[in-house]
């Protein structure tokens, strides 16, 4: 729907005051005009019976540019872990990251060379960046696997000339890898400046790293033997770098490097699609590098790229479309048009197979010409899905649509048709698809921010079948999940509020959850952050800890936010008046007290422990400061057993250094080197308060965690709450700030539920908690609302008992509520605001704390 600001203006002069409203409203009115065709001609069996637009005159069209190529001859040797039965052979596997890495998958038979050897040789494009892996096939299918367990997701090569490939299988599948291993260390740099390249895949034997903030890496983990060792960077600023490393059994192979930075060329893709295609419909390009959509991550279903992520193509007056971009020369770019993503709805020759192109990149600019065949893989009619949505939906959602195959894939954007009204035509691919099952959700949080009628990750959905015919379905979404569709006021006691300085932090804290997806909602949280009345955000970025011995903390893209992920969030809080801090969190692969009952814990452990957090926290202090943010938080209940006289959650001894003091001490000097900014220590009101250790001195502000129950019980009275609230502060809050003297901020964290947060649901991907939620509630077809109207109420009385008790005590110097989930209002019973009566009840506080208002 379409917003007019300017309603005193004539809608001719509104065209010529406001010049991109015009292209909108042409945009709106093709798309209505094309979806009244198709519904009028839905029993048409041609691919898709449209109105025949104008076309421009036929353009001659360069040759695919992959066909101008050369290629090189590459033989690849690789050496079993041991010996294979008779009847089972051994396949290079070449993976297509654009499609989709479980989709489109190129396989070879390989060759023996003896009982553990084999090889093949293929012509490879010069100057192509081939990602691949080896798979042992028989009555079953085995894929290699790294030496601590984890699967292979690909190796890289860069074909430069004729070569050979020496390659180590550490493991398969069904036979995990017995032996020792070495590492391979080393720091990226710019050739010409020597600075720190952060960001840059390193990969060798199939094990991946990213290069952190200072351009270190580190490889784990790597059979003895020489191993390929390239550096890649994801949006290709840096030309590709490759050289072997030879691995010794437990040594560290020292790696330094220098890659060169790649210039930018314009290049402009032109591109004239099929006859049939709707109009005003959004067109994008799926590509191999960060800048088309990719984000190097194993996402739903196998898909690595997300459409929301992808540029889209404007319409010329000839009827072709246009993409300018500024590409970096020599870099390899794999591409294809798509109406949806890399997989669905993406472009097909005319025998219906799934189309690829690839192309280096020149050193000066160009114009690439291509031609689209068509949408459709000839295996079945094309499907209308013709949506209307509940109007309590917020104005600046969008709808997406998601499929399930197999497994559901991320979701699509759906294409807005008007008020309420929504659409989106799927062509492709149906080859073995049958039936299917899809679902409708907000913002793109399928399994979120879901229709109510197939919410949760069990659900398959709707279910359609394909036919030969155009199929046109007419759907409605009667409630959202989480989405009050009678939302109620909550009355709360005001009194006086005291304006404080200018340093009183208010704000609210994003939750350590992350989905790239997130990337084109952030403008939207933080606009509403603002309204509140906050001058503070605090940003969690993640790092995965991959293994438990030695511990390793890096970043799992699709899970954690990559470098350039952070860079653009941090870019935005200041056009919102925003302070920013950092408060680095890792994800765990299990919960963070089965973790620590794991681990070795030993002399050696507990070295490489302090090693690797120290490169984690020093990721993030870098970045905080040249994105000049304000703070960096350290510390947690997380991090408890690394303390002096560290404690497991047992109570029993974690064994950690005796000199463990000394080395906090010496990290915070450090950090202080390279920030400029508040160094603040996040404690636990309910864990972390004893035996502090005499460390806690140097740092500037404690960030209190508090999740304590002000209610033993659902329905106490707002006097009951603030009284709780007052008894805490004058108790534990005050002495700990007493014994410290460092100034506190109250970070709160409490779920919109009866009582307290232990009914929470991880993400799939991580034990990291993403929303607290009534377990049978949310299994039950139908929510029951009125129950989540009740808890909501009671969040807001919280939220405003404390702020009541703050209100009269001048040792709290901030207040930030924890927990915030960006993308999407969910009245949920997570511990989020976005969206609640407990949002407004900041809305209310925030802006009279500040002095904002005076009222």
């Amino acid at each position: 729907m379409i917003n007019f600001p300017y309603s005193n203006l004539s809608f001719a002069k509104l065209i010529t005051k406001v010049p991109k409203l015009k292209f909108i409203i042409q945009r709106h009115l093709l798309l209505i005009l094309a979806v009244l065709f198709f519904l009028a001609n839905s029993s048409c069996n041609s691919e898709l019976a449209l109105p025949i637009f104008p076309q421009p005159t036929p353009l001659p069209v360069t040759t695919a540019p992959e066909e101008h190529l050369p290629k090189a001859m590459v033989t690849f040797n690789v050496k079993l872990p041991s010996l294979i039965t008779d009847d089972e052979i051994v396949t290079i596997d070449f993976l297509d990251e654009v499609t989709g890495m479980v989709f489109n998958i190129e396989q070879h038979e390989m060759g023996i060379s003896d009982d553990l050897n084999y090889t093949i040789s293929l012509p490879l494009t010069i100057g192509s960046i081939v990602k691949y892996r080896y798979s042992r096939a028989g009555f079953f299918t085995s894929n290699e696997y790294a030496s601590e367990g984890r699967p292979i997701r690909y190796r890289l090569y860069h074909v430069e000339a004729p070569g050979v490939v020496s390659d180590t299988i550490s493991g398969w599948s069904d036979a995990p890898y017995s032996g020792d291993t070495g590492r391979i260390i080393g720091r990226a740099v710019d050739t010409s400046t020597s600075d720190p390249l952060p960001n840059i895949l390193i990969t060798a034997g199939g094990i991946h790293s990213f290069t952190a903030s200072d351009g270190s890496f580190v490889l784990e983990g790597l059979p003895p033997g020489t191993h390929n060792l390239v550096a890649y960077a994801l949006d290709g600023t840096y030309r590709t770098f490759q050289q072997g490393a030879t691995i010794a059994a437990n040594l560290t192979t020292p790696v330094p490097l220098r890659i060169s930075k790649a210039p930018l060329v314009n290049i402009v893709f032109t591109v004239k699609v099929p006859e049939n295609t709707m109009p005003a419909v959004p067109i994008r390009i799926a590509g191999n590098l960060s800048q088309f959509g990719n984000s190097f991550g194993d996402l739903s279903g196998g898909v690595n790229s997300l459409a929301v992520r992808m540029p889209e193509l404007s319409t010329l007056p000839d009827g072709r479309l246009r993409l300018a971009l500024s590409l970096p020369a020599g870099a390899y770019i794999r591409y294809k048009y798509t109406l949806g993503d890399g997989f669905w709805n993406a472009e097909h020759d005319l025998e219906g197979n799934l189309r690829l192109r690839h192309f280096i990149v020149p050193e000066t600019n160009e114009v690439i010409e291509d031609v689209i065949d068509t949408w459709s893989d000839q295996k079945a009619g094309a499907i209308l899905f013709n949506l209307t949505v509940p109007s309590n939906t917020p104005n600046d959602d969008h709808i997406s649509i998601q499929f399930n195959h197999y497994d559901w894939t991320e979701p699509i954007p759906m294409w807005r048709l008007g008020e309420h009204r929504w659409v989106f035509i799927l062509y492709s691919p149906f080859d073995n698809l049958g039936s299917f099952g899809y679902r409708y959700c907000r913002n793109d949080q399928c399994n979120r921010a879901d229709d109510v009628l197939t919410h949760g990750s069990d659900s398959f959905g709707r279910v359609i079948e394909t036919k030969d015919e155009l199929q046109t379905i007419e759907d409605v979404v009667e409630n959202w999940l989480w989405l009050d569709p009678l939302p109620s006021p909550v009355a709360i006691t005001t009194t006086e509020v005291r304006q404080r300085e200018t340093s009183f932090m208010a704000g609210v804290e994003f939750q350590s959850y992350y989905h790239p997806s997130w990337a084109i909602h952030l403008d939207s949280a933080f606009e509403d952050v603002r309204s509140l009345g906050a001058n503070w955000v605090v940003i969690t970025p993640t790092w995965t800890v991959t293994q438990l011995s030695p511990p390793i903390f890096e970043p799992v893209p699709g899970r954690d936010p990559l470098w350039f992920d952070m860079v653009h969030l941090l870019t935005l809080p200041e056009n919102y008046d925003l302070k920013v801090a950092l408060h680095p969190t890792p994800n765990f692969p299990i919960s963070v007290d089965e973790w620590w009952e794991n681990a070795t814990k030993d002399s050696d452990w507990w070295t490489k422990w302090f090693e690797n957090y120290r490169r984690f926290i020093f990721n993030f202090a870098l970045l905080a400061e040249s994105q000049q943010a304000e703070a960096l938080i350290l510390g947690g209940d997380w991090i408890l057993p690394a303390l002096p006289d560290g404690r497991l959650p047992n109570h029993t001894s974690s064994n950690v250094l005796e000199d463990a003091e000394s080395r906090w001490l010496d990290l915070i000097s450090e950090i202080r080197v390279v920030f400029s900014g508040k160094i603040m220590w996040a404690l636990s009101i309910e864990r972390g308060l004893s035996n502090l250790p005499d460390f806690l001195e140097e740092v500037d502000e404690i960030y209190l965690l508090w999740s304590l129950p002000l209610a033993e019980e659902p329905g106490s009275s707002e006097a009951d709450l603030h009284m709780r609230a007052a008894e805490i502060l004058d108790g534990t809050v005050r002495n700990l700030q007493r014994n410290l003297g460092n100034p506190l901020i109250i970070a709160i964290e409490y779920p919109s539920a009866e009582g307290s947060s232990t009914a929470c649901l991880p993400d799939p991907l991580s034990t990291t908690t993403i929303t607290c939620l009534d377990i049978e509630l949310l299994a039950a077809p139908h929510p029951d609302i009125s129950s989540i109207r009740l808890d909501l109420e009671e969040q807001a009385l919280i939220y405003n008992s404390l702020l009541v008790a703050i209100n009269e005590r001048d040792f709290v110097n901030g207040f930030i509520s924890r927990g915030y989930y960006p993308p999407a209002v969910l009245k949920d019973k997570s511990a989020s605001i976005h969206g609640k009566p407990a949002g407004s009840v900041l809305g209310y506080w925030f802006p009279r704390i500040l002095g904002l208002t005076s009222d």
